[in-house]
């Protein structure tokens, strides 16, 4: 099996539940956090294209903080520069957290969903 990643900030209560149910339920993962182990400009294209518009977590304080330009263009789910460097910039304003199962992008947390991707 492909080695599964989970993406978040330690500090978020959402990434820490995901974090709990994995290790609960003894599945092997890695976690990559956003602020201590950085973004690459293509990993984050990539998942724009997958995952489109909503990648961007529009309730985060990062959200608040940008212009309405940046916003419009977040929103499109575009993978222009202005877009990608404002996200790498700012890993806070992606979904959180994001799982990498190696074939597959999940965002959020949900046990009920979790329990579905691994019983495949």
């Amino acid at each position: 099996m492909s080695t599964i990643t989970l993406y978040g900030i330690a500090n978020c209560d959402t990434v820490r539940k995901a974090r709990r149910w994995l290790a609960d339920q003894g599945i092997d993962y890695r976690f990559h956090d956003f602020r201590a182990d950085g973004l690459e400009l293509e990993q984050v294209r990539a998942w724009l294209k997958e995952l489109g518009p909503a990648l961007v977590n529009k309730r985060s304080t990062s959200w608040k903080t940008l212009d309405p330009a940046s916003r419009d263009e977040l929103s499109s789910g575009t993978d222009s520069a202005s877009a990608l460097a404002t996200i790498v910039a700012q890993p806070t304003l992606i979904k959180r957290p994001l799982l990498d199962t190696g074939s597959t992008r999940h965002l959020g947390f949900s046990p009920a969903t979790y329990a579905t991707l691994f019983t495949r």
